[in-house]
Order: structure tokens, then C-alpha cells, then sequence
């Protein structure tokens, strides 16, 4: 650990690291694209020198505006190697646009899916900038292959990572110990399920119903919804306190919540979407069923009858952050070599510490 301080440190004084300007849709003090937020600080944490642009409206002209005298000024500043855009839509046509800076792009989900909490005009609007904004990315990033299957132009460029998960922060531990920290009764049957800010894309009526379909076999469940400004930090509690994570969302791109489910062991009870069907390939206690409430109520009923944990942390050794920093810098550097920017592909050896060379 020593040494890889030193070398981030040495870097940074010797000017020589790779520059990041961030760009995240919504306030600085909100909650939402928490992955987002998350992934940027773990690039920056490898030894990336980044920086955070939130992009405050992608609906008003007047506040775009100035958002994109703000952006130029902050590029004067900082002087950024590359931008990174983590959401399309508006987001990704700004940062690809608004300068002359080479850009990569993450899409993930509701960029390039239609949109069900959005009118449908603003839907197609929103994917059709996505599109046009991958046409000028020198690099693409999409979370799974549906969502690159989606893309008219750069398709062949695009890399398919499903996003990291902190092993170190999502870990199991006795559904007793867990309980105990959070006041809930020991025996009781708990399903958690994630609302987030976007219930229309969600279905809180669906899983309520799968678990009302499961009670009737099991007997009482409460199901333990976490909104949009729930605390982090008891994320991993909650986990390893509930018995079973349920998603019913109409839309996804590669759930974050599947996947810290998974690292924590807690078992699932999901309808296809997204990349759930992928993540879920030899996990055992977990299931994957189609939109139907009964069917959904009865393999929660099967996986709370038994009360075993699973065996997701296995599936996603591969998804650690250290991974993940890996093969984004790998982008990374192709898309500064594509640009031409070979001595800025170089900082990447220098600065960027992810437990190997890039």
C-alpha cells in the first residue's frame, strides 16, 4: 500500500498524471447516479488526477447555457486529458460537443432503452442524443450488450463492462448480527427491494403483489423499500439483514443493486431484465421468472422457506474494483491513441495503480 501511495504521490508531483473531468447528471449534494459517483471516485482513488462536472439541467436552455460556459471554463482550468460522460442522453452530448477534448462515454440503461418515467417525445430525444454523441466519443463504454446492440453508430468500438462492486464495503455476515445492528425482529420473513427515484420504471406494485402472492404460503413478509435518499453506508447491512433482494423493474441496464446483493450473498427473486440473467448464471438461491406475480411469489415463498444465503460473491470476483479500473483504463488509453494523444496513453503506466499495468 506504501508503495502505491508513493507512486500516485510521485506522479502527481511530477505533473505526470492522466487528467479526468467527470461529468455526472443532477446536483453535487443529491443521491442519485450514486453509481456514478462511486465509479469516478474509484478512478480517482487509483491514482487518476479527476475531477467532478455536474451537469444541473438537461432541460432548460437558459440553465444549459450556463452550464456550458461553466464546463469551458472548468476545461481552461483543469486542463483534462480526457472527459468522461457517465450517462448519455444530454449528459454525453455535452461533454462530446461542448469542447474539443476527447470524450468517453458510459451508457447505461434509460440512454439508449426507452424510458417509461419520461414522455415519449423526450425519450426519443434523450436516446437520439445518446446516439449522435457515441458517433463523436473516442471512447464508448455500454453495461451490457443489449444496451451496445442499441447503438447506430460506434457499435464496433464499444466495450461491454457491467460496472465494479466494492468487495471490501459488501460483505457478509450473520442475518442475526445484521438484524440486532437494526432493530428488526430475528424471525421475521424481510424482502428488500430497491424504489430508488424512478418507481414508474421500478414496479413497487408488482413486487408488493409477488410478496403478498408469497405470504399467502409463507405466512407474514414486510417488504423493506429503500428510496432515493436512503443512507449508503446501511446499504450492506440491510443487505445481510433481509432474506431475499426482489426486482421487478420494467427497464435496467446492469442493476449496482444486483450486484452488491450478490457480494453480500443475499439471495434473489428477479424478472429478466437488463443484465440479471448473466449475473445470476450459476448462482444458487437466486432466480430469474417472468412478470408475472405468481410466479414471482412463489419462488420468493421457495427461496424464504429455505433461509439460505447464496453463493453470489463467487460470481462476482470478476467485477472488483481493482478489475474494473483495469479495463476501464484500457479504454482509456485507446481512446488517447486513437486521438493521437500517445504521450497522455503513457501517464496511464505512471499513475494509475490497479494492482497490475493497465
Amino acid at each position: 500500500m506504501t508503495s502505491a501511495r508513493q507512486s500516485v504521490g510521485e506522479a502527481r508531483s511530477a505533473g505526470r498524471q492522466l487528467r479526468v473531468l467527470y461529468v455526472i447528471p443532477g446536483e453535487p449534494k443529491a443521491s442519485d447516479m450514486i453509481f456514478a459517483r462511486h465509479e469516478s471516485r474509484e478512478l480517482m482513488q487509483a491514482g487518476v488526477d479527476g475531477e467532478v462536472f455536474y451537469l444541473r439541467s438537461r432541460i432548460s436552455p437558459r440553465q444549459l447555457w450556463k452550464d456550458v460556459v461553466a464546463f469551458r471554463h472548468r476545461v481552461r482550468e483543469f486542463r483534462p486529458n480526457l472527459i468522461h460522460a457517465q450517462f448519455g442522453t444530454m449528459t454525453a452530448f455535452f461533454a462530446a460537443f461542448a469542447t474539443r477534448t476527447p470524450a468517453v462515454v458510459t451508457y447505461r440503461g434509460t440512454d439508449l432503452n426507452p424510458d417509461p418515467s419520461q414522455t415519449r417525445f423526450r425519450s426519443f430525444l434523450g436516446r437520439t442524443l445518446s446516439r449522435l454523441a457515441a458517433a463523436k466519443a473516442a471512447g464508448i463504454v455500454c453495461v451490457t450488450s443489449q444496451l451496445r446492440s442499441r447503438l447506430w453508430w460506434g457499435r464496433e468500438r464499444a466495450v461491454v463492462l457491467p460496472g465494479s462492486v466494492d468487495l471490501d464495503r459488501f460483505l457478509p455476515c450473520e442475518r442475526k448480527q445484521a438484524r440486532a445492528a437494526l432493530g428488526w425482529d430475528a424471525d421475521e420473513f424481510v424482502v428488500l427491494f430497491n424504489l430508488g427515484r424512478f418507481p414508474k420504471v421500478k414496479r413497487p406494485d408488482l413486487a408488493a403483489a409477488a410478496v403478498n402472492a408469497a405470504a399467502a404460503e409463507v405466512g407474514p413478509i414486510r417488504l423493506h423499500v429503500m428510496d432515493g435518499s436512503i443512507d449508503q453506508a446501511t446499504v450492506p447491512l440491510l443487505m445481510n439483514a433481509s432474506d431475499s433482494l426482489i426486482i421487478t423493474s420494467v427497464c435496467e441496464g446492469s442493476p449496482t443493486i444486483l450486484r452488491e446483493a450478490l457480494a453480500c450473498n443475499l439471495p434473489v427473486v428477479t424478472v429478466d431484465v437488463g443484465d440479471v440473467r448473466e449475473r445470476l448464471e450459476g448462482v444458487t438461491e437466486s432466480h430469474v421468472v417472468s412478470r408475472d406475480m405468481a410466479e414471482l411469489g412463489g419462488k420468493l415463498a421457495e427461496v424464504l422457506r429455505r433461509r439460505q444465503r447464496s453463493n453470489g460473491r463467487e460470481a462476482v470476483q470478476r467485477l472488483s474494483v481493482p478489475q474494473f479500473t483495469r479495463d476501464l483504463a484500457k479504454l482509456y488509453r485507446r481512446a488517447l491513441v486513437a486521438n493521437g494523444k500517445i504521450e497522455e496513453a503513457a501517464l496511464l503506466d505512471l499513475s494509475l495503480n490497479t494492482g497490475e499495468h493497465a
